[in-house]
């Protein structure tokens, strides 16, 4: 693994995704680790997340702010500041804020995702709206991402 010198000050325009509540920041895109990792930087509205889903990358998320409800294949849980999840390869899983105010995570993806191109071409997708589960495989056939149904809502609760 090859990491090159970066300094990211946080000030990167964000990309926005109203349909599912997400401001996004690349801090570190893939060419500055030789592919190896990603990282970005999440706000999620008060109750948004983006729809459960599965991917090859791994993520490691660190709550920054707020209190998030996570599904991890099957199993919910909460996950508040300061708390790292880590979620395998092809797990299936979803996340929502359950404050009231918007909260922020810090997240690892492994091996590296081009974030930058992959978010800004989900913004496109969603620009009206969430669409149907049909029209979101057909975007994340190219990136292995598969939708596998809505966001996760705070009313759902935990489930251990």
């Amino acid at each position: 693994m090859s990491i090159t010198f970066l300094h990211s000050k946080g000030t990167e325009v964000p990309i926005e995704i109203p349909a599912i509540g997400l401001d996004l920041h690349v801090h570190m895109p893939p060419e500055a680790s030789g592919g190896a990792f990603s990282i970005i930087e999440t706000t999620n509205a008060p109750g948004a997340g983006p729809p459960r889903h599965r991917h090859p990358e791994a993520e490691i998320f660190r709550v920054i702010k707020g209190r998030y409800l996570y599904e991890v294949d099957g199993r919910r849980f909460y996950a508040e500041e300061g708390d790292v999840v880590s979620i395998p390869g092809w797990a299936a899983h979803g996340f929502v804020n359950v404050t009231d105010k918007p909260a922020r995570q810090y997240i690892l993806i492994a091996p590296a995702l081009d974030t930058l191109v992959f978010f800004t071409e989900l913004a496109n997708v969603m620009r009206d709206g969430v669409p149907d589960r049909g029209t979101l495989n057909a975007f994340g056939k190219a990136w292995q991402v598969e939708f596998l149904g809505p966001p996760l809502r705070a009313s759902e609760g935990s489930t251990g």
